[in-house]
């Protein structure tokens, strides 16, 4: 999805000169560097590879005390790295010490590696490579749990972390919240339809159409297709892709053209990940949880509706929940507005976290 969408921007910028795109490029890149720098005595930059599940994986531990609390972070995709994100989010390193890793398959990790050194690239060896990289983060900052943060198919991960090990974790947040449903759902199926009805679009509605809604029965083609569809037939979506998403990418310090080349190509590699989820039924699995329980919504998300997220929600068991919208988002919302995503971590996630009041609702 964001390969086609890059190669749609990339036409579009042929109109600047390279050199001047260039070296806009790099002066932002320069700017960023110096906005990210960590220079309080109690804080912490570390970034490389550590050995996780037999392979060297990609990790960044970045905050300015490490005495916060700690949130290691399930990225989405499958593939698609948040290590993109770090400068948009630096305001959250002043209150949270941030773990972003590049799982097996995507960003820094595929590109140490490459197609053929990612080993078993399935959802049961991310899954233990989530747990691996969580006791690491637990062991290099002494923290007895961490926050997981999960986002859009990270989120797939997330509810079965959350539910399976609360020893390790201290209080879930969704956003982006996936919800399985065993294929009994078609809300979003349908809605994508009907946009695409609405927009005279005949022969993408055909491809939805020919692809089903069943889940079941998707191919990881299909519904890589699938996610891309929706994303190009929703306005919102569309533009956040652009600015946030592939702005993110390309004004990144962090990342090196060749580091995103490897992004794009691990995205296509991960497509493969899907194929061992598509019968995930969440409520099935459980809807009690033993930590707090939290989801910060986009309130128009098409590709991971909300309505689903909130249902979902409702039926959650936990010793504390919220629920809250991210107003004028869609998908990627944590990320479009920032600020506004680190206001909700510390008004109702900090405070469940480190032992001050907190009420459910």
């Amino acid at each position: 999805m964001l390969a086609t969408l890059a190669a749609v921007t990339a036409t579009t910028a042929l109109a600047t000169p390279a050199a001047a795109l260039l070296a806009h490029r790099a002066l932002r890149r320069a700017q960023a560097v110096e906005t990210l720098r960590i220079e309080s005595p109690h804080g912490i930059d570390e970034q490389g590879f550590v050995r996780i599940g037999g392979i060297d994986q990609w990790i960044s531990v970045r905050g300015e005390d490490r005495a916060n609390p700690v949130v290691v972070e399930i990225h989405g995709g499958p593939g698609a790295a948040n290590s993109i994100y770090t400068a948009r989010t630096r305001s959250w390193e002043r209150h949270f010490t941030i773990v972003r890793w590049d799982m097996r398959g995507a960003g820094k990790t595929f590109g140490r590696g490459g197609p053929q050194g990612q080993g078993e690239a399935t959802f049961e060896r991310l899954y233990e490579d989530a747990l691996e990289v969580t006791r690491y983060a637990r062991a290099l900052l002494g923290a007895e749990r961490v926050v997981l943060l999960a986002n859009s198919y990270g989120s797939v991960f997330g509810l079965r972390l959350a539910r399976n090990h609360p020893e390790l974790y201290s209080a879930y947040v969704g956003t982006d919240q996936n919800i399985h449903t065993g294929g009994r759902d078609t809300c979003a199926h349908d809605a994508l339809r009907e946009r695409l009805r609405a927009a005279g679009k005949a022969k993408r509605l055909a491809q939805v159409e020919a692809i089903g809604a069943d889940p079941h029965t998707w191919t990881p083609q299909e519904r890589a297709t699938y996610a891309k569809i929706s994303a190009q037939s929703d306005p919102l979506t569309l533009a956040t892709l652009k600015k946030v998403v592939l702005g993110s990418m390309w004004l990144s310090p962090l990342h090196s053209l060749r580091d995103l080349r490897d992004f794009f190509q691990g995205q296509s590699f991960s497509e493969r990940i899907t194929e061992g989820t598509a019968g995930f039924d969440d409520r099935a699995d459980g809807t009690r949880f033993a930590i707090p329980f939290f989801v910060f919504q986009g309130a128009h998300d098409v590709l991971t509706p909300t309505a689903a997220a909130r249902a979902f929600f409702d039926e959650v068991e936990a010793p504390v929940k919220r629920f809250a919208l991210i107003e004028d988002c869609g998908h990627f919302a944590s990320f479009a507005r920032p600020e506004c995503f680190l206001d909700l971590l510390l008004t109702h996630v900090r405070p469940a976290v480190v032992g001050e009041r907190h009420s459910a609702v």
